[in-house]
């Protein structure tokens, strides 16, 4: 025998619990600032650790234990990254020197 389905009373939601759904909450400008200088640390941080990873897969490489292709990879990823970051280093310059130039 086929059995009634039942379900649960809806309750109807008050318009402030919307809204507040609706509207993410705003960020301060400082925690912006914090969270994008956080992000730029990780992503030194990130660069630093590749160029010791380089350094490491060289000394490995002279005692043997590691293949000149590991380190032609491990290097090749290293170097990617610095020349990513010094561009990036770049444009905010020069988006900061645009900044300065405008007249308010």
């Amino acid at each position: 025998m086929i059995q009634p389905l039942q379900l649960n009373q809806v309750q109807p939601a008050s318009a402030s619990k919307l809204l507040e759904a609706a509207q993410p909450k705003q960020a301060t400008p400082a925690e912006l600032t914090q969270s994008f200088g956080q992000y730029l640390q990780q992503a030194i941080d990130g660069v630093d650790s590749q160029i010791k990873n380089v350094h490491n897969m060289n000394d490995k490489f002279l005692i043997g234990e590691v293949d000149v292709s590991q380190v032609l990879v491990a290097s090749e990823q290293a170097q990617l990254s610095l020349q990513l970051t010094s561009q990036i280093r770049n444009k905010m310059i020069e988006a900061y020197q645009e900044i300065m130039r405008m007249q308010v």
